[in-house]
C-alpha cells in the first residue's frame, strides 16, 4: 500500500582500516565494523581521491572533518581530518531531520500512524486555543511537515519570518511556538502552491519538523528516544544515542543529533538497500520509495521528498542524481542509487560567512568524478 494513503590528529585509509587518534571524552560511539574494499575493486578512481586528500590538507575545503565512501555495501574510502576519528560523534545539524522522516515511515509500517494525511493538531489537544486560529492550520498534515510546505509562516532563510528557528530557541515551549504561527501569505509576485510543481510551495521550517517529534512520541506511546532506539538505531547496531532536548525536556527532531560518520553511512546504506540492513527489514521499501520521490520544488536543480533533498549534480564527467541528508556546516549523506554508492561528508563550516559552494565543489570536483 502507498504510505501516502495510510491515516589535527588525523586518520586516513583507502581500504577502511583505521587507527583512531585521541578523542574527547563523552563523545564516543561504538565502532561499526564494515566489509572493506580497495578503491579499484569498488570501481573508484584512487588517483582522483588522492588529489582530493591533497586539496583537503591544503585547506581548499575548509573545516571538513571526514569523508567516507561505501560502494556495493563495502567501505572503500575513509579519511578523517580532525582529532576525533572514526568513533567520535559529531553534531550533524539538520541531517537529524531526515532521521525524523525515517521514524515516521516506521510508525506507518507499524500502524502507529494511520496516514501521512493525519492532521497534526489532533496530537496536541493540550495546546488549547491558538494565537492565530485558522481552519487551514487545523487541516495541516504530517505530510505538510515532511515536505516543508505547511501553511505556517515559517522560513529559516528569512530573518524576518516569525517562524525563523532562531526566534523559537528564545522561548520555552517550542510546540506552542510552531502552532501559534500565523498562516503564510502569497503576494502576487510569489507562486502559490496550486501554481507550483507538485502543488506545494517550499519553505524551510525547522519548527515544523520539531513538531514531528511530538507526533511520533504520542503515536508510539513512548518517549521518542526509546522509540527511535528500538525501531531504527539498534537494528543498525547504533547504540546509546543522545538526543538534543528542548527546554521542556522533549527530544528535538529539528537538528543537532550527534552521530559518527560510520553511523551516518549506515543510515544512507539502509535507504540505498531499500530499507533493509544485513537482510533484515527496518523500514518498508514503499516508504523508502515515496520518501525519495519529489513532492515539492526547491529550485531548478533541487526537489524535496519527505525530509530528503533530491538533486541533480553536474560534473566534468557527466550528471549524477542523488538524494541527500543535509545539515548546516557542510554535513551530508549522499545516496547515489545509479552508482550503488553512499558518500558521507562531515564538516564544521558554520556561520554567516560560510561558503556554501564549498560543500558542492567537494562533491562535483572530486567525489562524483571518482565514481563516474
Amino acid at each position: 500500500m502507498d504510505p501516502r494513503s495510510r491515516v589535527a590528529p588525523r586518520e586516513s585509509s583507502i581500504c577502511g582500516a583505521t587507527v583512531p587518534g585521541p578523542m574527547p571524552e563523552g563523545s564516543r560511539s561504538s565502532p561499526l565494523r564494515w566489509e572493506t574494499a580497495s578503491p579499484s575493486h569498488a570501481g573508484l578512481d584512487a588517483e582522483r581521491l588522492g588529489r582530493m586528500e591533497l586539496a583537503l590538507r591544503r585547506g581548499e575545503y575548509r573545516k571538513v572533518t571526514s569523508v567516507l565512501i561505501a560502494r556495493k555495501g563495502r567501505l572503500a574510502y575513509e579519511s578523517y581530518f580532525d582529532a576525533g576519528g572514526a568513533t567520535v560523534r559529531r553534531n550533524t545539524r539538520s541531517a537529524t531531520k531526515t532521521v525524523a522522516g525515517m521514524l515516521v515511515g516506521i510508525a506507518l509500517d507499524r500502524h502507529l500512524l494511520e496516514s501521512v494525511n493525519v492532521p497534526v493538531l489532533e496530537f496536541f489537544p493540550e495546546v488549547g486555543e491558538l494565537a492565530h486560529p485558522d481552519p487551514r492550520k487545523g487541516a495541516m498534515t504530517v505530510e505538510d511537515l515532511l515536505t516543508m510546505s505547511s501553511v505556517l509562516e515559517c522560513d529559516d532563510s528569512n530573518p524576518f519570518s516569525r517562524g525563523n528557528e532562531e526566534r523559537m530557541y528564545l522561548v520555552e515551549d517550542w510546540t506552542r511556538f510552531a502552532l501559534d504561527l500565523p498562516v503564510r501569505g502569497f503576494p502576487s509576485w510569489a507562486a502559490r502552491p496550486e501554481d507550483s510543481p507538485h502543488g506545494r510551495s517550499f519553505s524551510y521550517c525547522t519548527a515544523g519538523v520539531g513538531l514531528l517529534g511530538g507526533v511520533l512520541a504520542k503515536a508510539a506511546g513512548s518517549p521518542l528516544p526509546k522509540f527511535a532506539a528500538r525501531s531504527l538505531f539498534e537494528p543498525l547496531g547504533i547504540r546509546a544515542v543522545t538526543w538534543p532536548l528542548n527546554p521542556l525536556g522533549q527530544a528535538f527532531t529539528g537538528g543537532g543529533l550527534p552521530l559518527s560518520s560510520r553511523e551516518l553511512l549506515r543510515l544512507g546504506e539502509l535507504y540505498l538497500d531499500g530499507g533493509t540492513w544485513n537482510g533484515k527489514r527496518v523500514v518498508s521499501e514503499g516508504w523508502v520509495r515515496v520518501s525519495t520521490q519529489a513532492h515539492v520544488r526547491v529550485d531548478d536543480e533541487t526537489d524535496y521528498g519527505y525530509l530528503w533533498w533530491l538533486r541533480r549534480m553536474r560534473t566534468e564527467s557527466g550528471t549524477a542524481a542523488g538524494y541527500f541528508m543535509q545539515g548546516n556546516g557542510g554535513n551530508k549523506v549522499v545516496v547515489l542509487p545509479d552508482h550503488n554508492a553512499v558518500v558521507v561528508i562531515t564538516a564544521e563550516n558554520f556561520g554567516p560567512l560560510r561558503d556554501k559552494a564549498l560543500d558542492d565543489r567537494l562533491l562535483t570536483e572530486h567525489l562524483l568524478p571518482a565514481l563516474l
